[in-house]
């Protein structure tokens, strides 16, 4: 039969168990820009690649601050992720209203999986088509959480979602487990550097209208670097590069002369 007969509505299954407006959910967050997550024991970084829709347009912010120690980057539908973002201040404020302290991220990151979960189960609905990376820092340490349609919440050392996030996840098993012990700086070389690895061609580039970061930690509220302050990190990003380059033809040079 026409799978088209099962998708219109959430509540409905496939003869072959199948959710068919999750799953379109869950590829809205695979189509949507790259989006890199990354702790240490006292930091956690974010990094995204904007998008615009044409040369005319601005690039959309893909980082969103939600309280002094937590922010979040998307994948998927921006305009989805502003009402998820608007509960979760809500959130935080009445916490820190209630209790006189800031929330705890993980507490913080069940209660918006929650509210997805309700999207997934409920006539006249639809999930919501945005993937979540969310930070914080609080009294337990440096967090990192993915939060996904469906409703399902991991704890993260480090993790990618978007298009082509396979590329960034090879590299960020690769080496997750240095991060334990890095430090700010050695954390957004690391996610610059996973972030390069989602690029599609190779004309394009990291710039300061695509790059953008987001860092939080010990003594560091959540801050988002872009424009002309996230220049410095492309430009040791692009001379490691070139040292590296330079380093390698060296080294060819010296077997040809042997």
């Amino acid at each position: 039969m026409n799978r088209n007969n099962y998708d219109s509505d959430i509540t409905t299954w496939s003869p072959h168990g199948r959710l068919f407006q999750m799953e379109y959910a869950l590829q809205a967050v695979k189509q949507g820009g790259a989006a890199i997550g990354l702790k240490s024991r006292n930091f956690a970084v974010l990094a995204t690649l904007k998008r615009s829709n044409s040369e005319l347009s601005s690039h959309q912010r893909k980082i969103m601050c939600i309280d002094d120690h937590v922010g979040i980057a998307l994948s998927g539908l921006i305009a989805d992720a502003r009402v998820l973002c608007k509960f979760m201040r809500t959130e935080c404020l009445q916490h820190k209203f209630v209790y006189e302290s800031p929330i705890l991220t993980k507490r913080l990151s069940f209660m918006v999986a929650d509210k997805m979960q309700v999207h997934t189960q409920r006539y006249g609905r639809r999930p919501y088509g945005v993937g979540l990376l969310c930070i914080g820092h609080d009294q337990t340490g440096a967090h990192l959480f993915e939060l996904s349609p469906s409703g399902n919440a991991f704890a993260y050392k480090a993790m990618a979602i978007g298009a082509r996030a396979q590329s960034a996840k090879t590299y960020l098993e690769k080496t997750f487990q240095s991060f334990e012990d890095c430090n700010l700086e050695q954390l957004i070389h690391h996610a610059l550097f996973a972030l390069r690895e989602t690029l599609g061609t190779a004309s394009e580039g990291l710039t300061i209208e695509n790059a953008e970061l987001g860092i939080v930690g010990l003594g560091q509220e959540f801050k988002i670097i872009d424009g002309d302050d996230i220049k410095p990190y492309l430009e040791a990003l692009d001379k490691e590069e070139e040292d590296a380059e330079a380093g390698g033809d060296a080294d060819g040079d010296v077997e040809m002369a042997e």
